[in-house]
């Protein structure tokens, strides 16, 4: 999908505020209501954008969340599909580097990054990993713009 400068500008006021109205975008973009309320299904339905409600884990009861670096052999979309369909994976992609897949999780405490960890290792290619544990989050924002 190409996005032309108001649809970007339209991501945009999304990413300050995912609740703001039609009516306010409109007027910061310079379309009408209607036509606002028109792009962003457009975005929604292209899956450029997702609205969602973006939570802190601690306090919802999750008091452990921690980054782990997976290396790998055999097919690297392979592995990544089958660890995203792990419970308590949040967060999948494919890198570059020493580690070929960094995987976040969210858990309730340790023994449950445990086991989730342990799942993560009986996939057949996964060869090791290594676990960055998170001790307080300090930054976490989703507004980097269109550029």
């Amino acid at each position: 999908m190409v996005l032309d400068d108001t649809a970007k500008r339209i991501i945009e006021q999304l990413q300050q505020d995912g609740r703001r109205s039609y009516a306010a975008i409109g007027k910061a973009v310079g379309l009408s209501e209607a036509a606002v309320r028109q792009r962003v299904q457009r975005l929604l339905e292209g899956g450029v954008v997702q609205v969602v409600g973006v939570t802190d884990p601690m306090m919802l009861g999750f008091s452990r969340q921690a980054m782990i670096g997976i290396r790998c052999s055999g097919d690297l979309n392979i592995v990544a599909d089958q660890i995203s369909e792990l419970v308590g994976i949040e967060y999948v992609v494919i890198t570059a580097g020493s580690l070929d897949l960094l995987v976040e999780v969210v858990a309730e405490d340790d023994d449950q990054l445990l086991e989730i960890l342990s799942r993560i290792r009986a996939v057949p290619t996964v060869t090791s990993t290594e676990s960055f544990l998170y001790l307080k989050l300090r930054k976490q924002t989703y507004a980097w713009g269109t550029r």
